[in-house]
């Protein structure tokens, strides 16, 4: 496939593929004329690198765990999967938060006991 219809197949601007090939996340082939013709595992490399910036992960990190020869692969991903971890208790506070919104009778949410106990940990800061 041409980059035109990768990009358009993976929702992405011709230009996000391209700059990923800069930064050597990407190594499509060429035809004769020089146009870049993706293979299916560097549509796989592209399925990865958007599935890792979902999770959170910087194109630096997707290019160390895309490099099984870096030395430094197992650190970044131990560390990508504490961000993970760290993200996902965020985020289930902040679902009970949520729940508790919806169901909470204190018209000035922010005044609820319960509701700044969700905070408490941010709180502590002060």
């Amino acid at each position: 496939m041409d980059i035109g219809e990768v990009a358009k197949a993976m929702g992405l601007p011709t230009n996000v593929l391209r700059h990923w090939e800069t930064v050597g996340l990407l190594l499509p082939e060429r035809d004769a004329a020089g146009r870049r013709k993706y293979s299916e595992d560097q549509i796989v490399r592209i399925a990865v690198i958007q599935r890792s910036q979902s999770a959170g992960m910087t194109l630096m990190q997707i290019g160390v765990m895309l490099d099984n020869g870096a030395k430094e692969r197992h650190q970044v991903l131990q560390q990508h999967l504490h961000d993970i971890d760290r993200r996902m208790e965020d985020m289930l506070r902040s679902r009970a938060m949520t729940e508790h919104a919806m169901n909470c009778r204190s018209h000035d949410i922010a005044t609820c006991p319960r509701f700044r106990a969700g905070v408490a940990d941010v709180l502590a800061r002060f």
